[in-house]
């Protein structure tokens, strides 16, 4: 099972649509371009962290605790603002993009919106979007399999091997977050391109 396989198939119609004209996108490629980025790297940068065992451990404990997929009950309404989680957490995009990120969240914005062409403020905003769903989309995957942290960490793994097979820039997105953000494969990022981001699974 992929993990983003498993996000996509639990999105409604029309949410990229929605996400970009909350951020004030009117281009549906540019915004399929830095969602497609933002999740690749996201689902990375999770699997870096959960490696470890101490890190594996923080990521189940945050699933159980913060995030049991429950966002895709209505993740339009959960957008809009239109329904309140019974758990604030469980929507707390900042929250889980600094402990995922850490202090690679710039460089991770700036990479993005080089891709995409978007403003960085609007990338910003659609991660924040993002990495509850990207955390649901784990802790439903947890619930229904009654995956224990290995399962967790190989669905990770399969999910980077996956995106690596099917998408070239997926090797630029490791050795970014490898090199700890340094900002040393920007350019060869920025030449792929938005095309990059558009080729379909």
């Amino acid at each position: 099972m992929d993990i983003l396989d498993l996000l996509q198939g639990n999105l409604p119609d029309g949410l990229l649509d929605l996400m970009g004209k909350q951020v004030g996108v009117e281009a549906n490629d540019q915004t399929e371009a830095a969602v497609n980025g933002i999740l690749s790297t996201l689902t990375a940068a999770i699997s870096k962290n959960a490696a470890s065992p101490e890190g594996a451990n923080a990521l189940v404990s945050a699933l159980d605790r913060d995030h049991d997929g429950s966002i895709f009950d209505d993740v339009v309404g959960f957008l809009g603002g239109q329904k309140q989680a019974t758990n604030a957490s469980m929507l707390n995009g900042a929250g889980i993009l600094k402990h995922v990120l850490g202090g690679r969240q710039n460089n991770v914005i700036d990479m993005v919106g080089r891709m995409s062409g978007l403003d960085k403020s609007k990338v910003g905003q659609l991660m924040m979007m993002l990495a509850p769903m990207v955390m649901g989309a784990l802790g439903k995957a947890r619930n229904q399999g009654g995956m224990n942290i290995g399962g967790i960490s190989d669905l990770l793994n399969n999910t980077v091997k996956s995106e690596a097979n099917q998408r070239s820039e997926m090797s630029l997105l490791t050795r970014f977050l490898d090199r700890d953000g340094d900002g040393s494969v920007m350019d060869d990022i920025a030449n792929m391109g938005i095309q990059a981001f558009l080729r379909k699974r």
